[in-house]
């Protein structure tokens, strides 16, 4: 049995209907599209004064140590963790006051050398009110 196949006619999609559509369209949209000047107001922001700035002493400092040994004093990282470094950092941020609180919070997994290191600095100091804060467990009972 010999069948006898036609070849198949390509499709052939006329896009003229579809482009004067579009282009109807995007005139439509053109003409009713209304632009309006958007109001503005005028806000008279405020000028920086050539005041020098005065440090104020806080009533309390606190040195962070991290799991990797970084220490922050009062919430400032130190360039890096010598004892001579985290002395000038305590100078600085105590103004010479050695009669300020000092607590030391350490990570749980940070070496107990980097809490001792702290404890002797700020003991060679003077400061005398040094407290190591610690945090409870919330799943211990």
């Amino acid at each position: 049995m010999k069948l006898n196949l036609r070849p198949r006619a390509e499709p052939e999609v006329n896009l003229t209907s579809l482009i004067d559509v579009v282009l109807l369209l995007l005139i439509f949209f053109m003409v009713s599209t209304s632009f309006v000047k958007q109001s503005q107001i005028s806000i008279r922001l405020p000028e920086a004064q050539n005041t020098p700035v005065v440090e104020e002493v806080p009533d309390q400092l606190e040195i962070m140590i991290t799991e990797q040994g970084t220490y922050l004093v009062n919430g400032r990282e130190l360039v890096n963790n010598r004892p001579e470094t985290i002395r000038n950092a305590l100078q600085k941020v105590s103004g010479g006051n050695t009669a300020l609180p000092l607590t030391i919070s350490a990570d749980a997994n940070a070496r107990h050398q980097y809490v001792v290191t702290a404890m002797d600095v700020a003991g060679k100091l003077g400061f005398v009110q040094i407290s190591i804060a610690t945090v409870n467990d919330p799943t211990d009972p």
